[in-house]
């Protein structure tokens, strides 16, 4: 067989494997949106069969033999990356057998069930046995990679290519020795006013401006849609299928309108990859951080200044004319910035939003190292709360269950937060120097924002690592600098600091 005709081959496979890759992203979207929660038994059963049948075509011998064999083949670029990068997904699983496999899915549909029941019950007791049964299957599978590195390291490395323990200790130390000292000098500041945040916005009217906001952001119905869940995420099956989701509260305003930018980030950053990668694992192998970058990019850098609200907040304010009745378009911008000590990391303002990863990667390094246990895991997340943002943790539903993440035994992904937040601000500083952001934003003309970020980051996907995008567009690479020195800035202007 000849090379072209192993190449047509291998996308013949990719173009079967993206069916199923299809079938069960519907099928997950479904689950966490509008599914009955009755049929949750009989679908995640059906579910985890109908993966590892992609399982057993993924690791079909002949398709590895043939995905080895073009490893050493004279390729064109894109092709060869893409060999690179199934290569590299082979090793994760040729070793593992289909039984676990499918065991494991079930296992972690049967997780996010047991995690929605133990939230709204607020005990973590019922989510407990499910969570230590999905750390012995995340060990269980690492194991068949024959890798001998640290656990926690390889689970970091899925997420984040190259990053270690190691460097995160270095990234998350300077985050601590800049913030913590900011986040007391804010803490007794003269505080900003937030009370008319929390008043009472009928969801049916936050929903009317949510179309506002859509479309400001250009977030097109001819590609994307957005659906209501517990936990808000963004998912898709190709770039012109990209499915975001939000949450509603009554009582807090900025809510779902800041839970809507970041999805949208998400979402706009798959739209935008290049055609020629769409349904291929360039277009899936954006790195977690360089994908967060973006939607805390949308959210912060963009959605929470003055400019973004000067279009949007004169029809926030008429939809709700008694809640925001004498506040300014300036007032209400600070209140979206006002920085307190909180319990909900998705809830959390940009200062004490990595305090919240910080928790979350201690633990999960604990968790893996074996430093810390599952038993009373929920007791040790209070402490850390009580310890670093000195706050009560008064229920599990808003300490140790708030997130969805491990039920899903998303273990490593969590830090890609913090570090998208700070690759946010080197992208922001580069942007700023070629592109008047803030007019874009007050004229209405958010498509050329998303036009320099297409240009610059979206295009590649994931045919560069993020590290690599990052120099190509900064011309340096990573430097938590830009990100201190934002917040820094940022906060001691809006409390007034010295």
């Amino acid at each position: 067989m000849t090379t072209e005709e192993k190449v047509k081959q291998y996308r013949e496979w990719v173009k079967k494997c993206s069916a199923y890759e299809m079938a069960l992203t519907i099928i997950e979207i479904d689950k966490m949106t509008v599914a009955p929660p009755a049929g949750s038994a009989y679908r995640d059963e059906r579910t985890a069969i109908l993966a590892g049948e992609l399982f057993a075509l993924q690791t079909d011998p002949k398709i590895v033999e043939l995905i080895r064999e073009l490893r050493d083949a004279r390729l064109d670029e894109d092709t060869a990356k893409m060999i690179e990068l199934e290569n590299k997904e082979l090793d994760k699983i040729i070793n593992m057998p289909q039984d676990f496999f499918v065991a494991f899915r079930q296992l972690r549909s049967n997780s996010y069930t047991a995690w929605l029941e133990a939230k709204k019950a607020k005990d973590y007791r019922i989510f407990e046995p499910y969570l230590k049964q999905l750390i012995e299957y995340s060990r269980k599978s690492y194991e068949y990679r024959q890798d001998t590195r640290p656990v926690y390291d390889q689970m970091l490395d899925d997420y984040e290519p190259g990053m270690t323990m190691q460097d995160y200790d270095v990234f998350f130390a300077q985050v601590k020795e800049r913030l913590v000292p900011l986040i007391r000098e804010v803490t007794r500041a003269k505080q900003v006013r937030t009370d008319f945040l929390n008043r009472e916005y009928p969801v049916s009217l936050q929903k009317e401006f949510m179309e506002e906001v859509l479309s400001y952001l250009r977030f097109d119905p001819s590609w994307g849609y957005q659906n209501e869940t517990e936990h808000p995420f963004t998912s898709g099956t190709s770039r012109n299928d990209c499915r975001t989701t939000t949450k509603y509260l009554p009582d807090n305003v900025a809510s779902a309108v800041l839970s809507t930018v970041h999805e949208v980030g998400h979402a706009t950053y798959g739209h935008d990859v290049d055609e020629k990668y769409d349904g291929t694992i360039i277009a899936h192998a954006i790195s977690s951080g360089m994908h967060e970058s973006q939607s805390r990019l949308f959210e912060n850098y963009l959605g929470r200044t003055e400019a973004f609200w000067s279009v949007l907040y004169p029809k926030l304010q008429a939809i709700f004319p008694e809640q925001l009745q004498g506040i300014t378009a300036k007032e209400f911008t600070d209140a979206v910035n006002a920085s307190s000590p909180s319990l909900i990391r998705t809830e959390a303002d940009e200062l004490t939003y990595p305090m919240h990863i910080v928790i979350r990667y201690e633990l999960e390094k604990g968790l893996f190292t074996g430093t810390i246990g599952t038993d009373g895991l929920d007791q040790t997340w209070n402490r850390l709360y009580k310890e670093y943002l000195g706050v009560d943790v008064p229920d599990d539903s808003r300490g140790i269950l708030q997130d969805v993440h491990w039920s899903d035994a998303s273990f490593g992904y969590f830090p890609t937060y913090a570090l998208g937040s700070a690759i946010a601000a080197q992208v922001m500083h580069t942007m700023r120097q070629s592109l008047d952001v803030d007019e874009c934003l007050r004229t209405n003309r958010f498509d050329q924002i998303v036009d320099w970020l297409r240009e610059n980051i979206h295009h590649w996907g994931g045919r560069y690592q993020a590290n690599e995008i990052l120099k190509m567009v900064t011309g340096e690479p990573f430097n938590v600098k830009y990100y201190l020195d934002y917040l820094e800035e940022k906060y001691r202007t809006l409390y007034g600091i010295e």
